[in-house]
């Protein structure tokens, strides 16, 4: 597992399976409720496998830890 995260857009992603560029083939966001922290984008690949979750808000959801040890981008 690899785990990136972008301060500029304060979003992270989770790879739970190595991903190419343009590799997720299907996406399914799965939007908060008013009032609640943050979003989540489950990243599928072609054979219907979730290869990644991305985490919108992420310093409001996810654990500094997680995000201090992810790769930096942005």
């Amino acid at each position: 597992m690899r785990a990136t995260y972008d301060r500029t857009v304060d979003a992270a992603m989770i790879y739970l399976r190595d991903i190419e560029p343009l590799g997720a083939k299907h996406t399914v966001p799965v939007w908060a409720e008013a009032g609640a922290a943050g979003d989540v984008i489950l990243d599928f690949d072609g054979e219907g496998r979730l290869i990644g979750i991305e985490v919108l808000n992420a310093s409001r959801v996810l654990p500094r830890e997680v995000l201090a040890a992810a790769e930096k981008i942005g």
